[in-house]
């Protein structure tokens, strides 16, 4: 299988509901895409323009401001000691990373990737370009021999599922009894809400108290998209085991996988700045804590979502059901079969709208009034 035997994109099928939805005589509030809508931080902006003079090619490596601003971040964010730069690499976004890794890797025919049962579709599709297997499988004692790679997310995209250490360890101790990479997709890592992850940091794969003392074939995957609202500037990074680390970097080489040099110098100083990330995740919270007791209100359930940027919905009804009845109060979701055979029941609500807009959601859901 290749890029041409792809399906339809899947969103191509919200179009209907989108129509549905901005027929609402107050309009649309469009809840379906988790699209950051809130200004970069001057201080980044300002040191994209600094460094427009970008008249040499970039380097596929990163600069070395850029790395050892992220093993620095490791550090102090995500408790994460002893990277050194050969540890990290930028990358132009962590979707082209998450769909070319098994290309990048090598993997085809006869190898199996592993990815959530519910999950950001892009793990499968990777898996399908690359012609390699895909299967979708939470419990660790049932990943397959013949695993060459295995995604988790965490916190996981739609459903904030988030893994603790000890969950993070046994995945760990798999990976390795199968020899496959464990790839740990971690982008909404900031942003905990709800049981330990309101006072705890939420773990990478890294941490030292998960990896035993080695990170081999251990890799963490993170983007800048939401905390710094940077999904324009295609602002993302992998860390963990250096040889792996070194065949990827191979390989984009030959692909000429590149990170534009002002974009690199922008995130040198957005990793370094904590205040910008703390205030964004007010602005998220303010919008969950308006939007999630209305669509209780409103005879939704909201499983997990106890960390990332989505609330996780279900009436017990088919999903396109409840798209539905959402879209003739003007709210457009996503829906739960987009993101796996198990999640036919859910709708995905984001936290990006304006938060007049998630105000206007939650009096709808209301019945008219807060």
């Amino acid at each position: 299988m290749g890029v041409r035997d792809l399906a339809d994109y899947p969103w191509d099928a919200v179009a209907p509901y989108r129509e549905r939805a901005s027929q609402h005589p107050q309009g649309l509030v469009d809840l379906s895409i988790g699209s950051p809508v809130d200004p970069t931080p001057e201080i980044i902006r300002t040191a994209l323009a600094d460094a427009t003079d970008a008249h040499a090619y970039p380097q596929n490596i990163g600069t070395p401001a850029l790395r050892e601003a992220i093993v620095d971040w490791y550090a102090r964010r995500r408790g994460v000691p002893g990277l050194t730069v050969d540890n990290v690499l930028p990358t132009v976004g962590s979707k082209e990373l998450v769909a070319l890794l098994p290309t990048l890797l090598g993997l085809g025919e006869g190898d199996i990737v592993v990815f959530p049962r519910v999950a950001y579709p892009t793990y499968e599709v990777g898996a399908r370009v690359a012609g390699a297997t895909p299967i979708a499988e939470d419990d660790p004692a049932a990943w397959p021999e013949g695993t060459k790679l295995i995604w988790i997310n965490t916190p996981g995209n739609p459903d904030g599922r988030t893994w603790t250490v000890d969950e993070l360890a046994t995945a760990v101790r798999r990976a390795r009894e199968l020899g496959a990479v464990l790839a740990s997709d971690e982008c909404y890592a900031e942003l905990g809400w709800d049981g330990p992850w309101a006072n705890e940091p939420i773990p990478s794969v890294l941490d030292p108290r998960v990896t035993g003392g080695s990170r081999a074939g251990l890799l963490s995957v993170y983007s800048l998209s939401k905390q710094s609202n940077l999904a324009g500037y295609r602002a993302a990074f992998v860390a963990g085991c250096s040889r792996v680390i070194a065949d990827i970097l191979t390989a984009r080489k030959h692909l000429g996988l590149m990170m534009p040099a002002p974009v690199q110098q922008a995130m040198v100083v957005a990793l370094g700045d904590d205040t910008h990330v703390a205030a964004q995740k007010e602005l998220y919270r303010a919008r969950r804590d308006l939007l999630r007791p209305a669509l209780e209100a409103a005879g939704f359930h909201i499983d997990g979502s106890e960390a990332g940027l989505y609330l996780w919905s279900t009436e017990g009804k088919d999903a396109w059901e409840s798209m539905g009845r959402l879209a003739d109060l003007g709210i457009l979701a996503g829906p739960g079969p987009f993101y796996g055979a198990d999640a036919g029941q859910h709708v995905r609500l984001s936290l990006t709208a304006p938060l007049e807009r998630v105000a206007e959601a939650a009096r709808r859901l209301r019945g008219g009034s807060l």
